[in-house]
């Protein structure tokens, strides 16, 4: 009997063989499915949040310019109304200037438009000319504003489906209504601006009426409607793709059966909110770049098995030479995925950093926006007074005209205050030392400070002595120091359920201000006070505000000190010496 040959043995290991390679195919196709069904679920959670956040950002980008808007428009009915020459035109009847006047005033003031009425409601002097002669007595801001000793803001819904927006205050001459200034206030540039992103946005009023839109078809309706309502074509239906694909999370909205991301925040007036629908389109972009990448791999793994087998199974070299060259083909593919990759990751570290920055032009732009109303209030009073200044000297009143200057020089002291307050927040300095009432610097701070104590709904608990508390010391730095601590306290208190801060004046041997909120405490105590020291998020603060509170403290004969609280939180006393021991020392 023969022996088996090699060439036997070989064959009969073959169907062996075979069945161990099917079996190892198979499992590295169930591990590489499992790989793509875990990395998908987990990326699109991942890459779903942070485009959730970036529209958060911009939300919250789009409210606060809104706001500031609104508030800078709302200061100016309150300085027509005071102004001699509308006075005098409704006292004598003589508009033949006044049209004029309003147009004039129109670029300074920025409003979208001014009207001036007569107690009848009929329209005496316009920037709008087509208005002149009108009769708006049924208007509800004419109505309003005649039952109102304040400045009213009015929403009416023009023939074209727009909405206008107005304040609207009387004027009043010996207690009785002479008239009534109505101005516009320009909302649909943010329209405009809205509609350059990706994004759908839309404000509804109190009553959930859509009140400005992106879309004008939206205009008028409510949420629900105005989503069931909009056609399949128009400017949105280019921010909103088709999303539903099994890289997508559960949708929040639906714009026509599109599925959206739906974002809202609440508007700190009259009720208003703000919505914004954003696309899964990038979202899904990214985790199919990355499933692609994954594809890859796996193509490879199996590949470089072919390879192996192919070795052995010298009869198939010329089956494994065409794999070779498909393998090179898809190796290409993948170099250009990568390089796509690598362009996407760069793309994504210029946005994130385009985001940053736009949060530092928010910050700017909120202290621009406070600038601009503290000094527009002044100036705006400053061109009354030279306005009658200018008569009265044509009137051979010299002494009148006089006093008008006189009242020129303390606003432009006033001015010169309030930006001597904004450089010592920049630099050390001053030497203005004065006899002051601790009880006063804290309400000029929370004054100051009010506007983000609204926004972030703080509880303030203030505790003061009835008698004065006083000091010899800058009063400029001292409230400088106290708003650096509130403004730390409101964001230690971000994250709490509800923000509470408490401020405790009083005095005894020395004066003592405490600042305690119930956020989140101090981490590194000894490093608190260093230069550049800070546990907020890039582009969030520099580092410098207690640096800078401390050397203010330590130049004023005091000391700044910070502990936790037994309950929680952060503790900060400022002492400085009273007013008797300064001069005690003095002499």
């Amino acid at each position: 009997m023969t022996a088996p040959t090699e060439h036997d043995s070989q064959a009969a290991e073959t169907p062996g063989r075979a069945w161990m390679l099917r079996i190892s195919a198979a499992l590295l196709v169930l591990v590489a499915i499992a790989t793509l069904w875990v990395t998908n679920a987990l990326l699109t959670q991942r890459f779903t949040e942070s485009t959730r956040n970036r529209a958060e950002v911009r939300l919250a980008l789009y409210s606060g310019n809104l706001m500031s808007e609104l508030r800078q428009a709302s200061v100016v009915p309150l300085l027509l109304s005071r102004d001699p020459a509308l006075i005098g035109a409704l006292t004598s009847g003589d508009f033949s200037q006044t049209t004029q006047r309003l147009i004039s005033y129109l670029d300074d003031i920025g409003a979208a438009s001014l009207m001036l009425l007569n107690r009848e409601g009929r329209v005496v002097a316009s920037t709008d000319r087509n208005q002149l002669g009108s009769n708006h007595a049924s208007d509800p801001y004419f109505v309003d504003a005649q039952r109102s000793d304040d400045t009213v803001f009015s929403t009416v819904r023009r023939d074209s489906g727009a909405f206008a927006f107005t304040y609207s205050r009387r004027i009043e001459v010996g207690g009785n209504l002479t008239g009534v200034i109505v101005v516009g206030v320009n909302l649909k540039q943010f329209e405009e601006a809205w509609a350059g992103f990706s994004d759908a946005v839309l404000v509804t009023n109190s009553e959930g009426q859509i009140i400005l839109a992106t879309e004008s078809r939206w205009r008028g309706l409510e949420e629900e409607v105005a989503l069931a309502r909009r056609s399949p074509t128009g400017a949105i239906q280019r921010a909103i793709q088709a999303t539903a694909d099994w890289t997508a999370l559960p949708a929040d909205a639906y714009l026509s059966g599109e599925a959206v991301m739906r974002q809202t925040t609440r508007i700190p007036f009259q009720g208003w909110r703000m919505t914004s629908f954003t696309t899964y389109a990038s979202v899904r972009e990214r985790v199919n770049g990355v499933l692609a990448l994954e594809i890859m791999g796996f193509a490879l793994l199996m590949a470089a098995g072919f390879y192996l087998v192919s070795r052995r199974a010298r009869s198939r070299v010329t089956f494994f030479q065409r794999e070779s060259a498909d393998l090179r083909v898809l190796n290409a593919a993948l170099q250009r995925e990568i390089a796509e990759r690598e362009r996407a990751e760069k793309n994504l570290e210029v946005a994130e950093q385009t985001v940053a920055q736009t949060s530092k032009l928010a910050v700017l732009g909120e202290m621009s926006a406070a600038v601009s109303h503290e000094l527009n209030q002044p100036l705006a009073a400053m061109k009354t007074y030279l306005a009658g200044a200018r008569l009265l000297v044509k009137r051979n009143r010299p002494e009148e005209a006089l006093a008008a200057f006189f009242r020129i020089d303390d606003l432009i002291e006033r001015m010169g205050a309030i930006t001597r307050q904004l450089k010592s927040y920049a630099r050390k300095g001053g030497d203005a030392f004065e006899p002051l009432d601790m009880r006063e610097s804290v309400s000029a701070a929370l004054a100051l400070m009010e506007p983000q104590l609204k926004t972030r709904d703080v509880r303030i608990h203030r505790s003061v002595p009835a008698h004065p508390v006083r000091v010899v010391a800058d009063r400029i730095r001292v409230e400088q120091v106290i708003v650096n601590l509130l403004r730390n306290a409101i964001d230690a208190t971000r994250d709490a359920r509800p923000p509470i801060i408490e401020l405790i004046l009083s005095s005894g041997d020395t004066a003592v201000l405490t600042v305690r909120d119930n956020g989140v405490g101090i981490s590194d105590l000894d490093a608190l006070f260093e230069p550049f020291y800070t546990t907020k998020a890039p582009g969030d603060g520099t580092g410098l505000g207690l640096a800078i509170s401390s050397g203010i403290v330590s130049d004023l004969g005091g000391r700044l000190t910070a502990r936790n609280g037994r309950a929680g939180g952060a503790v900060f006393e400022m002492k400085l010496p009273i007013q008797s021991e300064l001069k005690e020392a003095a002499e």
